[in-house]
């Protein structure tokens, strides 16, 4: 059976999507999830998600990881799912829809999607570094001279060290570039590589930029292209709310793939 398929990424972070309305896709399929992201074998791609309907929402998001497996959440993959949705005539200009990690709102503006993320309730620290939730677990760490560090090998390092290695983290390197800018790189568990761009990361990364003092919005500079996150702390000043991933994402083509 041919599948139909759309392709499209948002600041280099690259998705296969599919229509899945009439459920026909193999979604227990992990092997086949896998083979159609492999770059060499398949169409290539950072995930796989598809787009169903759902009783309560304008529409269901299920964001598969590049090694088959289902994921959490992943705000580039929403970011292009909300522009899918509007291709397809499912919404207009506005969306709320359901994610893995629960009920998100999205706009489409022009070239950009807004996307709202959840709140999140507290920032871990660990040693001289940041973990926090969202919607996918991030580990953040400041650096220097980013653009020259082995982020395969420093992330891959983190990630599978014993605390993370049987669940897993996303790692950020993040770099302060002004007083309302950073630059940060990802080491994406599930693709188990580098990423040009990672939503909930880079969102991570500026909420912890945040409780260090810079101010909202922020802007973000990614391998793949500029995000901005925007957001408020909460009234006790531990956690955050209003979070807002803002950038683009475009169509890049679309194909059939047999089954």
């Amino acid at each position: 059976m041919a599948i139909s398929f759309y392709k499209y990424q948002g600041t280099g972070n690259d998705f296969v999507m599919v229509d899945n309305r009439k459920l026909a896709f193999p979604a227990s399929d992990k092997a086949f999830v896998k083979h159609l992201c492999d770059r060499r074998t398949g169409i290539g791609a950072d995930g796989l998600i598809l787009l169903q309907d759902h009783p309560d929402y304008d529409f269901e998001m299920v964001y598969f990881n590049a090694d088959g497996r289902l994921g959490s959440m992943c705000g580039n993959g929403a970011r292009c799912t909300v522009r899918f949705a509007r291709a397809l005539g499912v919404i207009e200009d506005v969306a709320c829809f359901l994610a893995a990690d629960g009920e998100h709102q999205a706009s489409v503006e022009r070239d950009l999607i807004h996307l709202k993320m959840n709140d999140v309730k507290g920032v871990e620290f660990v040693g001289n570094d940041y973990f926090l939730n969202t919607g996918s677990p991030h580990y953040i760490r400041f650096v220097d001279n980013l653009e020259n560090l082995d982020v395969y090998e420093e992330g891959r390092a983190i990630r599978y060290n014993k605390r993370f290695k049987s669940e897993g983290t996303n790692v950020n390197f993040v770099q302060r570039l002004s007083d309302d800018e950073i630059f940060v790189r990802t080491y994406e568990r599930g693709v188990e590589d580098e990423t040009l761009s990672c939503g909930t990361g880079v969102t991570a990364a500026a909420l912890v930029a945040g409780m260090l003092g810079m101010e909202s919005p922020i802007k973000v500079k990614t391998l793949g292209g500029n995000l901005e996150v925007v957001f408020e702390q909460d009234e006790e000043g531990e956690g955050f709310k209003y979070i807002y991933l803002i950038g683009p994402a475009k169509q890049v083509f679309t194909g059939a793939i047999s089954s």
